[in-house]
């Protein structure tokens, strides 16, 4: 989706390659409420100060990106040193199947969570404790992620 620039902010980026460093120090402090970092020359300031102009006039990330980066920052802060994978992804109209306690249950992937017995969830977790009783991780419930996997993202 593009979304049409504001003259606004189209003018206030434009103005940033010429602004003095102590004014780009003082629109930093507007725009995050805190002091700027020490370290930052005007470069970065300038390329902070135009995402975050950039950011309220058009939006930013969409919550579904912001917990896949928290995803990453955690899989990296468990393994340093190992490889970072994105989360598998389960494209909307895929149908899970599981076995428990010789009932079989199906549940459908949607562009918006999950449905079971006509329900919609937000996340496998809540359709696990439906059919268990019990807490359980969703995706380790419905095979989408081993014990191995769950213990390493988890720090154990």
């Amino acid at each position: 989706m593009t979304t049409k620039a504001a003259p606004a902010v189209e003018a206030e980026l434009d103005r940033l390659p010429t602004m003095p460093i102590a004014k780009l120090r003082k629109r930093y402090s507007q725009l995050f409420r805190a002091e700027p970092p020490k370290a930052f020359g005007p470069d970065l300031l300038r390329r902070s100060i135009a995402h975050r102009i950039q950011e309220k006039a058009y939006g930013g990330l969409p919550a579904a990106t912001k917990r896949l980066l928290d995803q990453l920052v955690r899989a990296a802060l468990a393994k340093p040193n190992g490889p970072l994978e994105l989360p598998r992804r389960i494209k909307p109209g895929s149908e899970l199947v599981r076995t428990w306690n010789g009932k079989t249950y199906r549940v459908t992937v949607t562009s918006d969570g999950f449905t079971h017995n006509h329900k919609t969830y937000t996340n496998l977790s809540e359709i696990a404790l439906a059919i268990t009783g019990t807490k359980w991780n969703g995706p380790r419930f419905f095979g989408l992620r081993s014990v191995a996997h769950q213990e390493a993202t988890d720090g154990k």
